[in-house]
């Protein structure tokens, strides 16, 4: 059974006006994957750990994982294996998907949403992991598009993901709403011509 964080954690505030459709991030934002996201980097690193500090981890919120490890090949002068790298990490986080939480104001949302609006998530992880964690909270089949790393070549702050779920939902971006945690995944939103949301992080 999942974990929730509780609806008085925090308050979300929706923009005025009547949305088309509403696209979710994953990962802090229906999900509270980000410390197991943190723990599977640092165990996936090895040695190599102390180069990536928590801070780092969060400032890169919503960048593809493929390319968190060139980037960490390109600040600290390694020769990671992006491939080798991003398999051990993610079959370490799917070794502890059974910790993930739900964010729950925003799930509620996405439950209030489901059936009235087209509804998208819009990731910058791999199918398997996100899938993984839509199915671990019960809300995979919540959504009318799924769109993962796979799907695009240029990851967030880049438009590409909320576009691309955009037109598979067949609603034009400015009548989309996103809901996002990081400031990587709102410019993004703004990149697209999306208003969008920015949900706190849950209080620990």
């Amino acid at each position: 059974m999942t974990k929730s964080t509780p609806l008085a954690a925090f308050p979300l505030e929706l923009p005025p006006g009547d949305f088309a459709a509403y696209i979710f991030d994953c990962d802090g934002t229906l999900a509270d994957t980000m410390p197991t996201h943190y723990r599977a980097w640092q165990t996936a690193l090895g040695r190599h750990a102390e180069n990536f500090p928590e801070a780092m981890f969060y400032e890169l919120g919503g960048v593809p994982t493929s390319r968190i490890v060139e980037i960490l090949n390109e600040r600290h002068s390694l020769s990671l294996s992006v491939e080798d790298t991003v398999a051990h990490k993610e079959s370490v986080f799917l070794e502890l998907s059974p910790q993930i939480a739900a964010i729950e104001p925003v799930v509620a949302l996405a439950r209030q949403f489901y059936g009235s609006k087209p509804l998208a998530v819009a990731s910058g992880g791999h199918r398997r992991i996100v899938m993984t964690t839509l199915r671990a909270l019960g809300i995979a089949d919540l959504f009318d598009a799924i769109v993962t790393a796979e799907d695009y070549h240029r990851g967030k702050p880049s438009p590409d993901p909320f576009l691309e779920a955009a037109l598979r939902l067949d609603v034009p971006p400015e009548q989309c709403l996103v809901f996002e945690d990081t400031a990587t995944g709102i410019a993004a939103a703004t990149a697209a011509g999306m208003q969008s949301v920015l949900v706190p992080p849950p209080r620990r």
